[in-house]
């Protein structure tokens, strides 16, 4: 997910998107959400947060972050 998409759904939720990086917005909102802070951590492809709208996303950044 792109910051362009973040930025409304954080401003929406009552976060300022100006002094968060991305992930850091994400997480956020997946506590506000009722979710663990958890974005972008699933470096092994599992994750218990199986209706999380994040998911997809979640992985493929966590992938791109275990190659670095």
């Amino acid at each position: 997910m792109k910051m362009e998409a973040v930025r409304p759904i954080a401003t929406s939720r009552g976060i300022n998107p100006a002094i968060l990086s991305r992930d850091e917005l994400i997480k956020l909102i997946q506590v506000q959400k009722g979710y663990f802070d958890c974005f972008a951590t699933a470096y092994d492809g599992e994750c218990g947060q199986t209706s999380c709208s994040l998911r997809e996303d979640c992985f493929a950044v966590a992938q791109q972050g275990a190659r670095s």
